[in-house]
C-alpha cells in the first residue's frame, strides 16, 4: 500500500481487492495527505453471486452503465470527475 499511495497523484485513491490480504504496514501520513484515499472492495464467493442474483428480482436492482470506447477514455473520466455519470462508466476494446 505505501509504494502505491507514493505512485498515486494527489486526489487518487488506492484501491485494494483481495480475498485475503496481510496485515497493512506503517506508513507516514504525508502519503495520505493531498486528498489520496485508501479503500478496500468486498470479496465475494460464487454462492454469494447467486444469492444476490436470486434476490435482485426482488429488492430490485436497478444498474445503469454507460459504455465508451477505449478511445474516449479521457472523456469517460472528465465526466466521472465532473459527475456527469450515474451508475458505472464501462471501458470497451
Amino acid at each position: 500500500m505505501p509504494a502505491a499511495l507514493r505512485a498515486v497523484r494527489k486526489g487518487g485513491a488506492v484501491v485494494c481487492a483481495g480475498i485475503h490480504m496481510s496485515d497493512l504496514p506503517s506508513f507516514p501520513y504525508e502519503l495520505l495527505w493531498g486528498e489520496r484515499s485508501l479503500r478496500s472492495v468486498a470479496n465475494l464467493t460464487r454462492r454469494d453471486g447467486e444469492e444476490l442474483l436470486a434476490l435482485a428480482p426482488v429488492i430490485p436492482i436497478r444498474v445503469e452503465v454507460e459504455i465508451f470506447p477505449l478511445e474516449a477514455a479521457e472523456e469517460a473520466l472528465a465526466r466521472l470527475r465532473s459527475g456527469g455519470i450515474r451508475g458505472a462508466a464501462v471501458l470497451v476494446v
